[in-house]
């Protein structure tokens, strides 16, 4: 078969695809292929996989009236793919695999887009108050309704031998332990404000676990993030506690391979989080705005603190309330509880 599985814009969310991508390799068969649909820094993310044989990168155009560019289109159709998979939910993908030519066009209705599509599956969100699946099983359904057979849901990434030489001079640099002495901390997320946890108890966090562990602590940040990184090492006061705010470049491929070599990963509800599951690393996830059992991810070795209030999960990207209690009130003497737990059940594993 001649698969296009379309991917979605979100890097956990790519990473929570995975699953579903591997089922679909399966589908292609050695002698047919997978095409991947996705925006150029979704290529990021799964590089260093072989699962796609070929990628279609998608931007959307400056002129708001145009779907797509005419490239994206030729490329589609030069495929002649058999069937279409719409990991996304929009009207704007499905009219592009409408636009591919393929045969089967396999997706979630809603959006005003079922008559785009001929496999529709019912929306995983039928109102407010309902999850029906997780945001991984859905992405399975779509496969299965595809003719995948079961696939396990374990999240899966790799790292390139630049991205690793990447991260060898940021060790290099920020003079951190060789081997697996160093916990990664992520503050931020592309969300919203809404799912950030407090820059002074991160660097408390940072302190006691420097102190009490002797281990480094790395404070992990994307573009957006550098003055928060640098307030959080900052204020940690603590020659092993560093951060990549004054890297020029940070690319998504660096950010895999620091987390791919780390001791634990803690992090709000953002992309890392997904990271550290692939690479099989203990993670402490602060929730916040967002539903866990939306993006349950099947995982052992996460421990997942959330206070459970009555305003959650409210899904907004600022704190409706303004108070932003779902984070100002989860503890640092909380986290560090999980933190410590999760280290010593990770020496336990190594052993």
């Amino acid at each position: 078969m001649r698969v296009a599985v379309f991917l979605p814009n979100w890097i956990g969310d790519v990473v929570m695809a995975t699953p579903a991508i591997r089922a679909l390799r399966k589908l292609a068969g050695p002698e047919g292929a997978l095409i991947g649909l996705m925006r150029p820094y979704v290529a990021e993310v799964l590089e260093g996989n072989e699962w796609l044989d070929a990628q279609v990168l998608y931007r959307k155009p400056a002129n708001l009236l145009r779907v797509a560019s005419n490239e994206v289109y030729r490329e589609l159709r030069a495929a002649r793919l058999d069937c279409a998979v719409l990991l996304t939910n929009s009207m704007r993908t499905a009219w592009i695999a409408w636009r591919s030519g393929a045969t089967e066009r396999i997706g979630y209705a809603g959006e005003g887009r079922s008559w785009l599509l001929t496999t529709r599956l019912a929306p995983l969100r039928p109102n407010a108050d309902a999850m029906q699946v997780s945001t991984i099983e859905g992405y399975l359904q779509l496969a299965e309704a595809a003719g995948c057979g079961p696939e396990p849901p374990r999240l899966e990434l790799a790292t390139t031998a630049a991205d690793e030489r990447a991260a060898d001079e940021v060790w290099e640099r920020l003079r951190l332990p060789a081997g697996s002495d160093v916990v990664i901390l992520n503050t931020g997320g592309a969300y919203g404000a809404a799912k950030l946890w407090p820059a002074e108890y991160f660097a408390e966090l940072a302190r006691r676990i420097a102190g009490d562990w002797k281990l480094s602590v790395l404070v992990n940040c994307g573009p957006a993030e550098r003055d928060v990184a640098r307030e959080i090492a900052s204020r940690a006061d603590n020659s092993r506690v560093v951060s990549l705010a004054d890297r020029e470049k940070l690319p998504i491929g660096l950010t895999k391979a620091c987390v791919r070599r780390a001791r634990m990963v803690v992090t709000t509800d953002s992309g890392p989080r997904f990271l550290a599951i692939a690479f099989n690393k203990p993670v402490v996830t602060l929730f916040g705005p967002t539903d866990p059992a939306a993006t349950a991810t099947h995982y052992e070795r996460e421990t997942p603190l959330s206070l459970a209030l009555e305003c959650q999960p409210c899904m907004e990207r600022v704190c409706p309330l303004v108070h932003h209690r779902c984070m100002r009130d989860l503890t640092v003497d909380r986290v560090y509880a999980a933190v410590t737990e999760g280290l010593k059940a990770a020496a336990e594993h190594a052993a």
